[in-house]
Formats: structure tokens, C-alpha cells, sequence
């Protein structure tokens, strides 16, 4: 399994509206109701789960160590758009109780106005079919799938958001 993927801050290829939306500054939750559509949150599971090689350093933990993680399907009009990670470290009880929000959308949380909530830049990769992130999205026949992740920080503790955009995505922001 391939747990690294080469992260950077640039924008993957694709059409204006498939961009837009990627590279949104803001939440992508309220970027997604803003097409009409029907949005909702799949909840896949919540709990321990283990650590990715490419998520140590940003979590600040090591690789025998297991994570706390939320893993969701974005879904509009009932059809999965986006596969997304939230993850922290086991532990954290800074995050912990945000995490455990059932169907809600982490992202009208994160962009509400947390106070002292810090966010840093995006990063984008391509992911291939072996990477942990890419199976969670769980898409047949998929030889690469883009993908975006953030780190937020709220009273130091390091909370990172993985977004996997799924092939039905572009078709849906027309």
C-alpha cells in the first residue's frame, strides 16, 4: 500500500467550475449547497483508525500510534461527489467533541468563526488507486483521483481535513 502522495499547493488541471470548487478558500460544504443541489453527509465511521505516513508529521505522532478519524461521503442529490478524512490524534479532546456531530457537515463549523481557529494552506495531490485516502473513496477503476487536504490548529492541537473529489463531481457543478 502506498501511504505517501506528493502534496503541493498547486491547483490540479480541470475544467473552471471543477477548479472553483477545489480550490474554494472557503468551505466547500456551503461551495456545494450553492449549486442547488441536494446536499447531505454520508457518516462512513468515526473513531480509532490508523495513522497514513503521509499524515505523521502534520498530526504530530508517530507510526505506531493510532488516530482519531471521521470519515464521510459529501453527497449531492444522493450521489457521492466527495470522500473526506477528518483526523486528529487519538487523545485530543479539543477535537474530539467537534468531530461528533453525526450527518453534520464538519465545514459549517470550521468556517463559522471558531474562535482562535488557525487554518493553513491547501495542499492537492493525485492519488493512485493504492493510496489509503483513494480507497476510502472507494471508486472502481479509478487509476488516480485528486485530492486536497488542510490542517487547522484550535488551542494547539492539529486537526487535518482530507477531501478525495470523486469523478461525479465536475459533472454536477455545470
Amino acid at each position: 500500500m502506498n501511504d505517501k502522495a506528493y502534496w503541493s499547493a498547486s491547483l490540479p488541471p480541470g475544467s473552471p467550475a471543477w477548479q472553483a470548487c477545489v480550490g474554494t478558500r472557503g468551505s466547500l460544504t456551503e461551495h456545494l449547497m450553492a449549486t442547488g443541489r441536494q446536499f447531505s453527509v454520508d457518516v462512513l465511521a468515526q473513531g480509532p483508525a490508523d495513522v497514513h505516513d503521509d499524515e505523521l508529521d502534520l498530526l504530530q505522532v508517530n507510526a505506531k500510534q493510532t488516530v482519531y478519524a471521521r470519515h464521510v461521503r459529501l453527497l449531492l442529490d444522493g450521489v457521492p461527489v466527495i470522500a473526506a478524512r477528518s483526523v486528529t490524534r487519538e487523545d485530543c479532546q479539543v477535537w474530539q467533541p467537534i468531530l461528533a456531530r453525526g450527518s453534520r457537515s464538519l465545514g459549517l463549523t470550521l468556517f463559522g468563526g471558531l474562535p482562535g481557529l488557525a487554518r493553513e494552506a491547501l495542499q492537492f495531490a493525485t492519488l493512485d488507486a493504492t493510496h489509503p485516502l483513494a480507497q476510502l473513496a472507494a471508486v472502481p477503476d479509478a487509476a488516480a483521483l485528486q485530492a486536497r487536504r488542510c490542517r487547522f490548529t484550535l488551542a494547539g492541537s492539529p486537526l487535518l481535513v482530507c477531501e478525495v473529489f470523486l469523478p461525479a463531481l465536475e459533472p454536477m457543478l455545470k
